[in-house]
């Protein structure tokens, strides 16, 4: 059985049909060729299939593509500028090795966005608490913390 959502993403309007078992990470990376959202876990455990639905974080893997319909949502592609350049706070995971093999940036980045809008100018254990639904094997999650404080400042900056 397949229904038909219509939602934004990344700023763009969307009308497709799914199937009723679908998930929004399917539907990103296999229908929509969104492929900067991963799969690692497939149990909403790790956060590297971490995008934003309305604003909100929530785990891909677990969304069911079907509930997308008339939302918002943000992958990492829809962060960069028009010309492709990144968004602050890419260029501060960049700029303090947040990113290392690179396979969890975009979960930690969607993560930091959300943390961000809500709290933007987040304490060290605040950020540390929000992360705490993204695994990542190579940072120690050091650079990842320092990357988050520089996007924070550099976001007061851009939005003096």
């Amino acid at each position: 059985m397949t229904i038909e959502v219509s939602f934004e993403l990344n700023g763009f309007g969307v009308e497709v049909d799914v199937e009723a078992h679908l998930r929004l990470l399917d539907l990103l990376r296999d229908v929509l060729g969104e492929t900067g959202t991963k799969e690692a876990c497939g149990e909403g455990e790790c956060g590297a299939c971490t995008v934003l639905v309305d604003g909100r974080a929530v785990n891909s893997c677990l969304f069911p593509a079907g509930e997308v319909g008339g939302t918002a949502v943000t992958t990492i592609e829809g962060l960069t500028g028009s010309h492709g350049q990144p968004s602050f706070i890419q260029k501060a995971f960049l700029d303090h090795g947040g990113t290392q093999c690179g396979f969890c940036a975009p979960g930690m980045i969607m993560t930091t966005v959300a943390l961000l809008a809500e709290n933007p100018h987040p304490t060290e254990s605040e950020i540390r608490q929000a992360l705490t639904g993204n695994l990542c094997r190579c940072t120690g999650y050091y650079q990842v913390v320092e990357a988050i404080q520089e996007a924070a400042r550099a976001g007061q900056v851009a939005r003096s």
